[in-house]
């Protein structure tokens, strides 16, 4: 299973104000769909992430595409 951080504006372009980031996930064909579903489950849990889309390829390959809403924290000085 291959994890891939996608800036906004770099990879996905439908979150124009930068307001989540993005994680995408690539599921080989050969991969087990459960060990898929626990690594989901893990950063949904965990890294507070959310299960935005997901599509199936012709070849076997399942990607995911997960969000999570940057936090921006103004200083108080």
């Amino acid at each position: 299973m291959r994890e891939q951080i996608a800036q906004s504006s770099a990879r996905i372009s439908f979150d124009p104000d930068q307001r989540f980031e993005y994680l995408v996930l690539t599921v080989a064909p050969g991969e087990r769909i459960a060990e898929a579903r626990a690594r989901l489950t893990e950063h949904a849990e965990y890294g507070k992430w959310e299960l935005t889309r997901s599509v199936h390829l012709y070849g076997g390959t399942r990607k995911y595409w997960m969000r999570r809403r940057v936090m921006r924290v103004q200083r108080t000085l």
